[in-house]
């Protein structure tokens, strides 16, 4: 059950990306009230965190704790969310235990203990909370978001469907 979270996740960060590679630059560079800086900044986070979140729960073996991708460009922030994709792909081969504890740091940041099960329902949250305010930030601009929901990633992937 797992990997369908982690898989929409992934799916639907890439298509916002998609969708705001078709902005001008100073628009995704833009600040937005309630929005993680810009949309770039906000963008940038995301797929931060997720590569960091990746290493935590791998144990160092996937993602990096030393990634920083405050000065990437939209190209760059994709690629290093498909990379990430991958590693989620990696990382559910594998055979998890949800109740492990995990225990990481940050830069300046005391440790942190939390099970590997509350760091990956961590990475959904985080990822679905930083979509959605840059799908505000587009709609603000009079910009449609593009369906990033699990309803249509269940029908992308033919996992979900109206019918009898």
């Amino acid at each position: 059950m797992l990997a369908d979270g982690l898989r929409h996740h992934s799916w639907a960060t890439e298509r916002l990306l998609d969708a705001c590679a078709e902005l001008a630059p100073e628009d995704l560079e833009r600040h937005v009230p309630a929005v993680y800086g810009s949309m770039l900044d906000t963008l940038r986070h995301l797929v931060d965190a997720d590569v960091w979140y990746l290493w935590g729960i791998s144990g160092g073996t996937l993602g990096r704790d030393d990634f920083d991708a405050d000065a990437l460009a939209l190209a760059d922030v994709r690629a290093a969310a498909i990379e990430a994709a991958a590693g989620w792909e990696r990382l559910l081969e594998r055979d998890l235990d949800p109740d492990v504890d995990v225990v990481t740091s940050g830069a300046g940041r005391s440790f942190r203990h939390a099970t590997a099960g509350i760091r990956l329902a961590q990475v959904v949250h985080h990822g679905t909370d930083h979509r959605s305010q840059v799908c505000t930030a587009l709609t603000t601009m009079g910009v449609t978001p593009p369906d990033i929901d699990v309803w249509g990633y269940g029908e992308t992937v033919g996992r979900s469907r109206f019918g009898e």
